[in-house]
């Protein structure tokens, strides 16, 4: 199960994600999202967790915790399908 880490501080990293999230099972793979240009973090990341109750368990259990001065918020990623389609580009002829 794909996990959203919002509202981090710009100074957590991914080790100290996946050292929160291995206390409640395997973590497949930690990513905190950086900005193109300057490289800081922007303040969100994911973690990718194989069994979908230790994750169910791990966003029960840290949503709201204080981590580096910053309360997170921990929920299920969205899977992006949910975006409404642009329509295309019609001149007008008047």
């Amino acid at each position: 199960m794909n996990i959203y880490i919002g509202n981090l501080s710009y100074s957590t990293t991914e080790d100290t994600l996946k050292s929160m999230f291995t206390a409640f099972g395997d973590v497949e793979s930690v990513k905190v999202i950086k900005d193109r240009f300057s490289g800081r973090p922007k303040g969100f990341g994911f973690v990718e967790m194989p069994s979908n109750s230790e994750a169910d368990q791990a966003i029960k259990a840290l949503n709201g915790n204080r981590v580096d001065g910053s309360n997170i918020k921990v929920r299920p990623a969205d899977s992006g399908g949910k975006r409404r389609k642009k329509r295309p580009f019609r001149r007008r002829s008047y």
